[in-house]
This record gives C-alpha cells, structure tokens and sequence, in this order.
C-alpha cells in the first residue's frame, strides 16, 4: 500500500526539517519555503492528503494559502502558529479554510495525531466522493429504472428513468411516496410489495406489465432491503428492468415449440388422412361406372365424393398450417377461389357473421399458391369474425389496380383482395405490432399470433404487399394485393382436367404400398388403364419379386412405408435395375426428402392423374 502524500510549508529550512523527520516514516512528505512555491506544487500533485503551513511567513499569510488552495484542492488544511496568531486561526476556521491548528512549538505526539485524523478525513472524503460518483454515474447512465427508499417508502435517491415510470421528474419525487406523485392501481400494488419486502428484510423480485393488452411493458423489478447498524431494514432498493423483447422472445419461443409439435402432429394427421382419402375417392371412382343406371345410388356416390373431396381440401389446409407443404405459386382466379370458399365461410364463422363478395368481373389472375391464398383468406375472415363478438357483416372484395408509384412493388397490374369488418378496430400503438409473429391481443388459447404473420408473408414471397386500415370502434380493412400472371388467359379456367388416357402399349406395373385399401384402389385403376400390375406390400419384398425374374416397366411406390421407403426403394432399383422409373406416391411431401430427379404425385389423387404420369414415365424410357 502506497504511503499517503503531505506538503509542509514554512519559510524557516529547520522546521521544514524537523516536520520531514517527524513525518518520513508513515508520509510521502514534501516540503515548500515559499507560499506562491507551495501552491505550484498542488497544481502538480492532486494525490496531496494534508497541508501543515505556518502561518507568518513573508509575501503571503499560512492562512491566506490555505484560503487560496482551497479553491481548487481537496487537501485538509492544518495551521502551525504562535499565540499571537489566534485571531487568524479563528478567522481561518469560521472560513472552512482549516480543519485545526497547532501552536508553536508543537508537541510531536498531538501534532502526528492532527496529522493523521486529518489524513483519515481526506481518505473517507475521498471515498466518499468516489462512492457518489459511482452512484450518481450507475443512476445517471444505467438502462435500468433505479430508486432508494427509505423505511416509509420515500424516496432518496432515484434516476430519470425511474421518475419517468412513476410520472414525474427526479426533483419532484425526492421526499415523496409514489403514491404521493401518481396514483395508479399499478404503484399502489408496487408499494405493497415494496412494504412486504421491508418487512420481511429479504430481496426478492417480481415481474409486471404496464399498459393496454396488447402493447403492454413488462418490466422485472428486484427489492433488495438494506439494513442499518442495529440490524433493523432502513432503505430499500429497487432496480427496474425492461425484460418486453425477453417476454416476447420467451414466449415466441414457447409458441415454437408448441407450433412444430402441431405442425408435426398436423403433418401426420395429413398423411393418413390422405391414406384413408385416397382409398376412399379412388373406390368411389372405380364403383362409378357400374351405377351408372342407378340415379339414386349414383346421387349418394356423388354426395360421398364431394364429402371426401372437401376432406382432401381440410387435409391440404392442415399440411400449410404444418408448413409441410411448399409454395406452388400458379395462375390463380380470386373471384372462383372465393367464390369456391362459400362452404367453407359457412362452417367457420358462424351464424352471427354474415359474408358479402363484392367481386370485380374480368379479374387478372394472381401469381400465388392458391393454397395459401386460400388460408390467408379463411385467417383474414376468422379475425374479422373474432372482432365483431356480437356478430356484422364481412365484407370480401376484389378489384384490379394498376400500382406505379409504390417503392416497393414493381409497376404493374395487381389483383386486390380486400376483407374489411365492422368490428372493434385495432387502437393505433397496437397497428404497427400485428403483422409480428406470435403477436396476438386475443386471449391465452385463443390466438396463435400467426393468422396475419401468415398473410404478411404470403404477400412478401408473392412480390405483393399487404395493407392495414383501422378505426377504434369502426372496424378494420385488410387489402391483399397480389402480382399480376403473366401470360394467363383472364376470365378463363387456368387447370384443365386431363383425359384419362388408356394404355397405347401393353406394360407391366409393380405397385408397391403398405396401406391395402390404397394399394388395391391404385392397382384397380393401373388395370382399368390397360396395365398388367402386380402388388407388393413393401420395400423389400418389391426388391424380391424383381429379383426372382419378375421384370416390370415400371414401379409405383408410396414414399412412407415401414422398413424401406420409397426413396430407399427406387435407390435399390436404380442400382439393381437401371432403366425402370420408379413413381413415388405421398401424402405428407415432407415426410422423407426426396430427390429432385424423382418424380412424385401427392395423395389424394384422380385416376386421371395417375394416368396421365403412368403413360408419360413410360413414353419416356420407350
């Protein structure tokens, strides 16, 4: 440990020399014959604890020194002097320019002691200065809300931020309860917990929000009790932190989370829902031509496949909502997509809402995934439904619009699809939040936060963009605007039907499926086509028919299937038996990653899709 620093000044060299002898041991000492001397070396050395001075020394007093340096050193101040001198000591010390004096000649033992008590002075003020400037540095620049208070609750010391929680400035809190600058359900219950943590003497903390549902603060307050002397608790500190964007992160975390195991869940709902739609569509298709001259058993067939077509619609609905299924965008109608979504308002919206379509004819078609746009629709119609509880109207419209001047679009032709309601509306801090995922104002397991996400997203990937107007109390509208596809025929349907073509050559076809019911209705159809099919039950038995003689042009092949799947499946073949297509069949695309050089049809299908790429894979090794 470093020795302090003392200056003594006197203008006789023997004094000087018996204060350096006096002091050496326990002091750094320099020593100054002439006042002007002595003040130029505590310009220079700032570290300097005390200054022991004579007071008659020629051209300046000890006490007119003493007085001077004050102005800018932080050294104590002792005068040496005579009897004579007392009415200067007085002086000096109703100035505050001394803290004590000595006289002449002085006694070692009570000089060292005023030496050294002045010593510690300078020390503790030093610190303590150094401890107010830490606090005052922590309290001024610290993101975080800070405040003392004392046992009554009152506070000592506190930062702006703090302040400005409780609503006032620092000034006008200092003294004062929160409650006696602002009285607010929110600072009556702070100030419970801010008694209990008193009385108990234990730190502990809290977390809480402030503000509408919605766009509240969350804020993590820590109460630490400080305790005095006797042990009794005599202020409380409480640091105030902003932990929204940790909530937020937290709890988009969780909805993750609980999002992949849906969407997982989803994902495989999908598949064997589409297992299960397969049989049932393709026998209600196989079954079609031999009640032909049965109107009444033909009408409950028809009823039965537009049932289970609506179940392939859910099934396609389930797999965007699981995120398995990848854009497709394509030439789109919105006016036939809409109007091809009447059964689906119905169901999902309930009786109190009731839909109008204001639909533009001749609309351009859209560049998008109908799928998609599709599901973005269904969201918009659910959050205006939820935000008219006692029932309106929702309003579905769509219009073309020529954008030239938006820095974010591409100048062209788009096609608009606006839902407007006649709800709540959406308060305007909150309108700038509800495109963010997992953002939702609805209650706990009412909302996913995802519906406008979604359709902020579907619009960014198309090249469109999607547009919020909303009045509290009037209602909110939604506009969708989506690129123009070039190149489609507007006013006609985009998707023909294909043909169900028969077989130009005979071939032979190895069905292979883990599912019985699919597997025997995508044989049926093979051998309503003309093929000769034979079927396998899995991987691996498929690989043995091929291998004991059994020669084939081509293979069909689900792609999830116990043991060995599809894609396992055609690696083998194109190993063993170069030359033989291999088709995969799924319902669930993402259920095994397939190579883009294999070709792949999705579960639910027609016959005449399956057709259609049977005779197109054989042309191509003919």
């Amino acid at each position: 440990m470093s020795k302090g620093t003392i200056l003594a000044v006197d203008d006789e060299p023997d004094i000087l020399i018996a204060l350096e002898d006096l002091f050496e041991d326990e002091y750094r000492v320099l020593t100054s014959a002439k006042p002007e001397e002595a003040l130029d070396i505590l310009r220079a050395e700032p570290d300097i604890a005390v200054v022991v001075s004579d007071q008659r020394m020629p051209g300046m007093t000890g006490d007119a020194l003493l007085a001077e340096a004050r102005r800018f050193h932080e050294a104590q101040a002792i005068l040496l002097t005579g009897y004579a001198d007392i009415s200067a000591v007085i002086a000096a010390l109703n100035r505050g320019g001394i803290i004590g004096y000595v006289a002449k000649p002085w006694d070692p033992t009570l000089l060292r002691a005023t030496v050294r008590n002045a010593y510690e002075r300078h020390r503790l003020g030093r610190d303590l200065a150094t401890e107010r400037a830490l606090l005052r540095g922590l309290l001024d620049h610290a993101e975080e809300a800070i405040s003392f208070k004392d046992a009554a609750g009152r506070f000592v010391r506190l930062n702006a931020r703090k302040a400005g929680l409780v609503g006032g400035t620092v000034e006008a809190c200092l003294g004062r309860t929160e409650i006696e600058v602002t009285d607010t359900a929110e600072i009556r219950e702070a100030e419970a917990v801010d008694r209990r943590a008193i009385a108990s003497g234990e730190a502990g903390s809290t977390v809480i929000a402030r503000g509408a549902l919605g766009a509240e603060r969350w804020s993590h307050i820590i109460r630490v009790p400080i305790r005095g002397g006797a042990g009794e608790v005599t202020h409380l500190a409480t640091i105030e932190r902003d932990v929204t964007e940790q909530k937020s992160l937290e709890a988009r975390l969780r909805q993750s989370d609980k999002m992949q195991a849906l969407g997982t869940l989803a994902g495989g709902i999908a598949h064997d829902f589409n297992n299960l739609l397969t049989a049932i569509l393709g026998s209600l298709e196989l079954v079609g031509p031999k009640i032909a001259d049965q109107p009444r058993v033909k009408r409950l067939v028809d009823n039965a496949t537009g049932a289970a077509q609506r179940g392939s619609a859910l099934t396609k609905r389930l797999l965007s909502f699981s995120r398995s299924n990848d854009a497709h965008a394509r030439p789109v109608d919105p006016n036939a997509l809409i109007e091809g979504m009447s059964a689906l308002f119905g169901s999902s919206l309930g009786s109190l809402v009731r839909v109008v379509r204001d639909l533009e004819p001749d609309m351009p078609f859209a560049l998008v995934d109908p799928d998609q746009l599709e599901l973005a629709v269904l969201n918009l119609c659910i959050n205006a439904r939820d935000a008219m509880p006692e029932g309106g109207t929702v309003t579905i419209s769509t219009r073309r619009a020529e954008i030239h001047d938006d820095p974010d679009l591409k100048p062209g032709t788009y096609a608009v699809v606006t839902v407007a309601d006649e709800g709540t509306g959406i308060p305007p801090e909150i309108l700038e939040r509800v495109c963010e995922p997992f953002f939702t104002t609805k209650a706990v397991g009412q909302g996913t936060g995802l519906g406008l996400a979604m359709v902020f997203g579907l619009a960014q990937q198309a090249g469109g963009r999607l547009r919020i107007t909303s009045e509290v109390g009037r209602g909110t509208r939604i506009e969708l605007a989506l690129p123009r596809a070039d190149g489609a025929a507007e006013g006609t349907e985009s998707e023909v039907i294909p043909l169900v073509p028969t077989a130009t050559s005979p071939a032979r076809i190895l069905v292979v499926d883990d599912d019985p019911e699919v597997r025997h209705v995508t044989a049926s159809f093979l051998n309503d086509f003309g093929y000769s099919e034979t079927e396998a039950p899995d991987g691996r038995s498929a690989l043995a028919l091929m291998e004991q003689g059994h020669s084939f042009d081509l293979v069909v092949a689900d792609l999830a299937m116990p043991g060995m799947t599809g894609v396992e499946l055609a690696t083998a073949i194109r190993q063993r038996f170069s030359g033989v297509p291999v088709l995969l069949l799924t319902g669930h695309a993402e259920a095994v990653q397939i190579p883009d050089d294999l070709p792949v049809m999705t579960k639910p299908f027609a016959s005449a899709e399956l057709a259609a790429r049977v005779s197109q894979l054989l042309e191509a090794t003919a």
